[in-house]
């Protein structure tokens, strides 16, 4: 059964995102006529999920394994996305791939977010991405890869966002990325600044940097770079040992209330908490509730931190599998769409996520 709530209040958000981002750019002609005609494309994307039994609006679509950077504390690296291939599997093609985003469009999804690995190692694959221009692509990246190719494809079609991930300022950026990758993303974003090309960056919070990343003179730094989109990310500990770093309750609370101050502060920029966002939602997003995860090997997962599938893209349709049982039952059983303490609520119930996916 859909849920209602969840619906409107989804389709809510997402045109006042785009108005939000039509704020801050009106300056910018090219993008402003991008954004208002997606305005039409997502009410119209609405009206098709509206007529399917139950569709999200988001995916998160891992389309590579690999990636040219060896982040401490990766988790992508930690669970196997990204490495070699599990057991010889092979990744999705481009028509592969194409055919997915084809499904997406029909369906009415709104935005589908590229992530890996490196997303921009697939090159090909985030032109074909391009020609679905009812669909907007965050491409979640690390912005080492940012060349002269991908700035004119990024101004050509102006439903890939690329965002850029980010620690902090220069030393926690190298710190976790590698000596010198800051300057590299610091020149990249002056470039995306200079083509007036909508970008953003994704953050990822720690108990460490929570203070600098939501700091007056980070976020002013951001601005003046000509950021407009900001997405919180809190991190999630790949093992027993790095669960200091992640944010308490007391810290999650002190987040919460500097993005309502910040949110005032910086009226031409947009800031994505996640999975703090989820409260307003009724929790969890994930399993098919708000999105779900593909990854590079077509397994239909319930998001990027809980690795478990029964049903695999190559075999079944995009609406078969958002009908995924799996899903269905960790709805049911309150681990989706529950209220949790905070966090990752699928990773930290791992035990009764493979229960189920045992179950079945």
């Amino acid at each position: 059964m859909p849920d209602t709530f969840l619906t409107t209040y989804l389709n809510s958000a997402i045109e006042k995102l785009i108005k939000d981002i039509l704020k801050g750019t009106l300056s910018n002609r090219k993008e402003t006529a991008f954004l208002l005609g997606q305005m039409k494309h997502q009410r119209e994307n609405a009206k098709k999920r509206a007529a399917c039994s139950h569709m999200p609006a988001f995916l998160i679509a891992s389309i590579t394994s690999s990636c040219n950077l060896h982040c401490a504390g990766c988790y992508a690296r930690a669970v196997g996305m990204c490495g070699d291939a599990p057991g010889g599997a092979e990744p999705l093609s481009v028509s592969e791939w194409e055919h997915i985003f084809s499904q997406a469009e029909d369906l009415g999804i709104s935005f589908i977010l590229l992530a890996g690995g490196e997303p921009l190692l697939r090159r090909d694959l985030i032109g074909a991405a391009a020609r679905h221009t009812p669909v907007i692509f965050p491409i979640f990246t690390n912005g080492t890869l940012i060349d002269d190719g991908y700035l004119a494809l990024f101004d050509g079609h102006r439903n890939l966002v690329p965002v850029i991930s980010i620690e902090g300022g220069r030393e926690e950026t190298d710190s976790r990325r590698g000596s010198g990758t800051y300057a590299v993303l610091s020149a990249a974003m002056d470039r995306l600044r200079a083509e007036k090309i909508l970008y953003g960056v994704s953050v990822t919070i720690t108990r460490g940097n929570l203070a600098e990343v939501t700091s007056t003179a980070f976020l002013d730094l951001l601005r003046d770079q000509g950021c407009r989109l900001v997405f919180y990310i809190e991190y999630t500990a790949i093992d027993h040992g790095s669960k200091e770093m992640e944010l308490d309750a007391a810290r999650r609370e002190d987040l919460e209330g500097k993005l309502t101050t910040i949110k005032s502060a910086y009226p031409g920029m947009v800031f994505i908490s996640f999975p703090g966002d989820e409260k307003h939602m009724g929790g969890c997003l994930a399993g098919g509730r708000g999105f779900f995860h593909i990854n590079p090997y077509g397994s239909a997962e319930p998001c990027p931190f809980s690795p478990y599938s029964d049903r695999n893209l190559r075999n079944v349709s995009l609406l078969d599998a958002v009908n995924s049982p799996f899903f269905a039952r960790l709805i049911d059983a309150g681990l989706v769409g529950g209220e949790h303490d905070g966090g990752c609520a699928l990773f930290e119930h791992e035990a009764e996520v493979l229960a189920i996916k045992n179950r079945l």
